[in-house]
């Protein structure tokens, strides 16, 4: 992840001392300005960070500021600090833009909280960006969303192994992302030829064998002219066999025996046709386990899968469901005609806890509806068994459950580190502790 970048503009140099010091303890890079013009030249479009500057200051205004800033990159996000009685400057303020006011003397507990969800929003806004550039450079390239490790290795596989020509067998559940990660190792291929995709579960057996090794005239009643299969169309390119444990065995043996030779015969054909394809299969289930029933060839198995890509369950990379669901917000946004729904804190730490049986897929129209404002908002509860089961306890009970939930999750945001965990949910680290022991939650 990027680091963390600050902009202050404060003209009192004490005031500017501790202000940047809380920022710096609290992780991030600050550059400090006495008035609103420094400021500026340290700022452009696309800035990563935060901006927080006091109204009052000599020469342009923090109001001032916040107008060029607006009109510079309306979603940048400026935080405005008033002075004690200021409200219908604070009004103004909010009314041109502005994130968040401030009001002096305030707590660096106060400040960090917003500058954090700043920051956050910063970081969604700029991710979207990019995926909208790259969107618009390669239409039907679906962009692999995420910062979790778990994503990031298969980001390092897909470049590692893009390149060659192997053959690769992606292992996932449904709707963990098997075709975008096909794509993308077609992409960094740099083959020339079409992606060609085929779902082997939504084929009957009967024209099975013909839409993969395709038909001559007459090869069978039917056939009235000619037909290229899928493995022949996309010579110089990617066939992707997405659900390749519902392949009939009977085509197994032949499918084996074209990525062997790398010829195939055409139904009714007795001419061999060389092809050049990169093979990518897809499978949900364990395909070696199916072997040992008889139900998949295991040796169809080990020509497939020389290298094998395992795609992680979304319940295994919650950290990045604020960043999907900020993208697939703002897709079906564009889709529907619709503004993008917004969101609280609390409401995200309980999408983040449920378990999202349907993976990326359920969570992409979990956001359709959403904008769509077809959903209500008991589908907004998580739904992990501890809380799913609230409904029978007292009110302090489902506090302390939903508590618990939004401790866990900030501690395993920070590693177990409960300083860290401490300064993110703004309570001092005692109380941290205290609750710990309460709730019975583990920092391991």
């Amino acid at each position: 992840m990027s680091a963390l970048e600050a902009i202050l503009v404060e003209d009192e140099y004490a005031v500017r001392l501790a202000t940047a010091q809380t920022l710096e303890l609290g992780g991030f890079q600050v550059q400090a300005f006495e008035d609103a013009e420094q400021a500026l030249s340290a700022i452009h479009p696309g800035f990563p960070g935060v901006v927080i500057t006091d109204v009052r200051l000599p020469g342009s205004s923090g109001l001032d500021l916040l107008a060029r800033l607006t009109a510079m990159d309306t979603d940048l996000p400026v935080i405005v600090i008033t002075g004690h009685g200021d409200v219908d400057m604070a009004v103004d303020a909010m009314r041109a833009g502005a994130y968040d006011f401030i009001e002096k003397p305030f707590a660096a507990e106060r400040l960090m909280e917003s500058v954090r969800r700043a920051q956050e929003k910063r970081r969604l806004v700029l991710e979207n960006r990019r995926l909208k550039a790259a969107w618009s450079s390669h239409p039907d390239m679906p962009a692999l969303i995420g910062e979790s490790a778990a994503i990031e290795r298969v980001r390092m596989m897909i470049r590692s192994i893009g390149p060659t020509s192997v053959d690769v067998l992606i292992n996932g559940q449904t709707g963990t992302g098997k075709e975008v990660v096909a794509r993308q190792l077609h992409a960094a291929s740099g083959r020339k030829g079409p992606f060609v995709a085929l779902n082997c579960g939504a084929l009957p057996e009967t024209v099975f064998e013909s839409e993969i090794f395709g038909h001559e005239a007459g090869a069978f009643t039917s056939a009235q002219k000619r037909r290229i299969g899928k493995l022949e169309y996309a010579n110089g390119g990617t066939v992707f066999l997405d659900e390749i444990e519902t392949m009939p065995l009977s085509l197994q043996v032949k499918l084996l025996r074209v990525l062997q030779e790398r010829r195939l015969e055409r139904l009714g054909a007795n001419v061999p046709i060389d092809i050049d394809c990169r093979v990518i299969a897809a499978s949900k289930a364990d395909l070696l386990a199916l072997g040992a029933e008889g139900k998949f060839r295991e040796d169809l198995y080990y020509r497939i899968g020389v290298v094998s890509i395992d795609l992680p369950r979304l319940a295994e990379r919650r950290e990045d469901i604020p960043l999907l669901l900020a993208h697939f917000l703002e897709g079906a946004a564009m889709r529907f005609q619709r503004p993008v729904p917004a969101w609280t804190g609390a409401e995200m730490a309980q999408w983040q806890a449920r378990d999202w049986p349907g993976n990326v897929r359920e969570l992409r129209n979990f956001a359709d509806r959403l904008v769509l404002g077809v959903i209500g908002r008991n589908e907004h509860t998580p739904q992990s068994p501890e809380i799913s089961a609230a409904g029978g306890l007292t009110l302090p009970q489902q506090v302390d459950a939903y508590e618990r939930l939004l401790i866990s999750q900030a501690l395993a945001d920070h590693a177990g580190n409960v300083a860290a965990t401490a300064q993110h949910l703004g309570i001092p680290k005692k109380t941290l502790y205290d609750k710990l022991k309460k709730l019975n939650v583990s920092t391991v």
